[in-house]
């Protein structure tokens, strides 16, 4: 046994803090896989720090492990097991630092899943404890613990015991638990360079030492070795009078006593871990000149850490209200009457500035009023706004955290200020004697449940809401259930990577804040009920809240209408963007051109005809057109075919709703068919159109109610100009090779040549609908009937 201890210490002098890390990282990756974030079906939870076996990792977890585990087998219909899980739970939270070395772990046996485990490991009744030594075979049963006690303080020693029975090997990341002798504790001086060396000093019987050693198992920078009272040297020397005391040792040879309140577990522990240099393994070493820069993007404000600051509060409102529910476009359902509670708590019970209150109950009565089951977001940030513009009502914008401030900006400040608004809403409901003694707790876990952004911190916060909430019977006792509920997350939390080194997670109040609170009870550390509820009440009174580094009202309010002001003038400046808006998109409308779909399904029929037309050239054919030319005016079926308006009409006035008809675009059109045909019958073959009658282009006036001006029209049947009963133009051309050179000339005969020139220069600019000749005389001209 002397050997295996001396190896033991051998091991921790060189070594033992490189394997806690190593031990520490994995157990975090450990607990992450095995802890999901879910409520398991048994006793135990995620949030009670408890591993829990199934038979997916139960061999994972107790063969070949690095640390020493302690299972409970129980049956979750059995009332023993029942009644002994709030101890297991306890235990878990007690001993958490001793996780590396030992940990707890639980497996519901009346699950049908988990029944082959338990036959397994040869278990019959319940609850049953075993425990399994660090680097298990896989064969292993276990020991297990008979009789064991029903209490923490007896089961915490009943592991010590099995640990120090441990055999070979020795849990790496365990420190030594055996007392040491002078000649240890120098060659430990001359071999190791930690910072503190602290030596308990105990009786035989005592355990305070070996849980004080596990205590300290993650922090580095310090040692502690047990000395017993009959280490008569030591004890001598120390001049130490009292069992158990502790003294620090530092290498030139200087003693000194630990001051504690308490010479108890849990005053040293406390006392020990907040020495300079002291750390948990892992953790960056706390700078003090860190808080004096700007490390995060405000300037770290100086505070009292034992007083609640307002702007904390107006700060935690502002991010609840204005950033967190944001995320929630519409709240409907049971998410709405959670809104409703929380503004109705927030309406009655927070100790705010007049400004800051008026404003919350105007959003209660507001909400209160609405009938509608869902609500946007949109409609409760004017309401928080103001825009319904409540006189003297206004919430700060923005954050200005003091007293839960961070040193970096991933740390502490709206959880925090969470915690610190519902201590204090617990306790101004006890101080306004509210009726619902769980009026202001249930507000809390709805909300939490509903909207917090933590999912995993909601979880953990239901888990124990639906484990203990219930039993609040008084005003008081929600006070004090918020309070250890808190303690319970920061011992859960404590080490974790949100945890601020500059601010470590502890067991609130510490003893130097409220030493009263504070007791032993048979050895044991105990909170003095009456007293913790006292210092609560003063501590969280709205008496005592600090109104530094906040904004002025009448600055507030003036800011406030200035957003105000600015919010109108935005919306004027985007309905008159909307109106110009929408009046351009009108314009557009009106102004754009129709597209041109005749021309384009001309050009690609003429494109389509060609190939065919030029091998009926090639071959000596006469081309036969099957259809009329697309000047040719097609005869209408009236009975069939509706009435077509048409772009010009004669004898007849224009609705004033009608389009204004381009007429060069008219002409154009025309134009462009006549030419392509052109080219088709001058690729057949070469003639000469001898002209035999040349009509001449006159104006027929006619009376009437309107003035005409009529054109005779020509009409022709075919390109050859065969028919000889109607007038006819007859076009001259002659065939040269060229496309562009063997088109037809349009307009061979003088006179028509000026009449297409009168057309053009006469009416190419003009807006048929305002060419007034007179003030009572309109033209149309019915160029269709005269166009060749």
């Amino acid at each position: 046994m002397a050997w295996r201890c001396y190896r033991a210490t051998s091991r921790f002098t060189g070594k033992i803090h490189a394997t806690l890390r190593e031990s520490l990282i994995s157990t975090i990756l450990f607990v992450c896989l095995l802890f999901p974030f879910t409520t398991e079906a048994g006793l135990y939870t995620a949030s009670d720090q408890v591993v829990v076996l199934t038979p997916d990792n139960v061999d994972s977890v107790l063969v070949n492990s690095t640390a020493a585990l302690v299972v409970e087998f129980y049956a979750s219909w059995c009332g023993h097991c029942i009644a002994f899980s709030p101890v297991w739970k306890s235990l878990a939270s007690d001993i958490k630092e001793w996780k590396p070395a030992v940990d707890l772990a639980a497996i519901d046996c009346a699950n049908q899943d988990n029944g082959p485990v338990c036959s397994r490991f040869g278990v019959r009744g319940y609850p049953t404890l075993k425990f399994f030594h660090a680097y298990s075979k896989p064969d292993s049963k276990g020991e297990s613990f008979r009789g064991f006690p029903r209490n923490v303080r007896g089961l915490r020693r009943k592991i010590i015991d099995k640990m120090e029975t441990h055999a070979e090997p020795w849990p790496p990341a365990c420190p030594p638990l055996e007392t040491t002798s002078r000649a240890e504790l120098d060659n430990f001086i001359e071999t190791n360079s930690v910072g503190h060396l602290a030596l308990l000093f105990e009786t035989p019987n005592s355990y305070v030492g070996r849980e004080l050693t596990l205590d300290l198992l993650q922090y580095e920078n310090i040692a502690v070795r047990r000395v017993l009272s009959t280490e008569d040297g030591l004890v001598a020397e120390l001049n130490v009078t009292h069992f158990p005391s502790c003294y620090l040792y530092y290498p030139s040879g200087i003693f000194t006593r630990l001051h504690v309140q308490l010479e108890v577990r849990t005053f040293y522990t406390y006392a020990l871990q907040r020495l300079p240099g002291v750390v948990r393994a892992g953790k960056p070493l706390p700078v003090t000149s860190d808080l004096t820069k700007n490390t995060t993007e405000d300037q770290l404000r100086p505070f009292n850490r034992s007083r609640v600051y307002m702007s904390d509060l107006e700060s935690t409102l502002h991010y609840s209200l204005r950033v967190e529910l944001a995320a929630h476009p519409v709240i409907k359902g049971e998410a709405l009457s959670t809104l409703q509670r929380y503004i109705s708590v927030l309406a009655k019970y927070f100790p705010g500035r007049p400004v800051v209150n008026n404003l919350l109950k105007s959003v209660d009565m507001w909400l209160k009023g609405e009938k509608d089951t869902e609500l946007s977001y949109s409609s409760l940030r004017d309401a928080l706004d103001n825009t319904a513009e409540v006189p003297n009502a206004s919430l700060p914008e923005g954050v200005r955290w003091v007293g839960c401030q961070g040193s970096k900006p991933h740390f502490r400040r709206y959880p925090c200020g969470m915690w610190t608004l519902f201590h204090v809403l617990t306790v101004q409901a006890e101080e306004a004697a509210g009726k619902d003694p769980q009026e202001v707790l249930q507000a809390m876990r709805s909300y939490i449940h509903s909207f917090f952004g933590c999912r995993a911190c909601a979880t953990h916060f239901e888990n124990m809401a639906q484990e203990s909430m219930s039993h609040v019977g008084t005003l008081s006792s929600a006070v004090l259930w918020l309070w250890s509920h808190h303690n319970h997350v920061n011992n859960r939390l404590a080490g974790a990577l949100s945890e601020d080194p500059h601010f470590p997670k502890i067991q609130w109040p510490s003893p130097e804040l409220c030493p009263s609170c504070h007791g032993v009870k048979n050895g044991e550390h105990t909170w003095n009920q009456a007293e913790l509820l006292t210092f609560l009440r003063s501590h969280f009174s709205s008496e005592h809240l600090l109104s530094d580094y906040l904004e002025e009202e009448a600055q507030l309010l003036s800011r406030q209408k200035e957003r105000l002001v600015a919010r109108h003038q935005e919306k004027e400046q985007e309905a008159k963007r909307g109106a110009e808006r929408r009046a351009r998109q009108t314009q557009d409308t009106l102004l754009k051109p129709q597209p041109e779909e005749e021309e384009e399904e001309e050009e690609e029929e003429v494109a389509k005809e060609q190939p065919a037309e030029e091998e009926a050239a090639r071959a000596g054919e006469k081309v036969q057109i099957s259809e009329p030319p697309p000047w040719v005016k097609p005869k209408a079926d009236v009975s069939h075919q509706p009435q077509r308006r048409p772009s010009i009409v004669g004898l007849k006035f224009r609705p004033p709703q009608e389009e204004i008809v381009d007429l060069d675009s008219f002409i154009n059109q025309h134009y462009k068919a006549l030419r392509a045909a052109a080219r088709v019958s001058s690729r057949v073959k070469l003639r000469t159109l001898q002209m035999k009658e040349q009509p001449q282009p006159g104006a027929i006036l006619e009376q009437g109610p309107v003035l005409q001006l009529g054109m005779q029209p020509v009409e022709p049947e075919d390109l050859l100009g065969q028919h000889k009963t109607l007038h006819q133009r007859i076009l001259t051309g002659k065939y040269t090779g060229s496309e562009e050179e063997g088109a037809l000339e349009m307009y061979p005969h003088p006179n028509k040549r000026r009449w297409m020139s009168l057309l053009s220069v006469g009416f190419s600019r003009l807006d048929i609908k305002t060419g007034y000749l007179s003030p009572k005389i309109i033209f149309y001209f019915n160029v269709e009937q005269w166009l060749p």
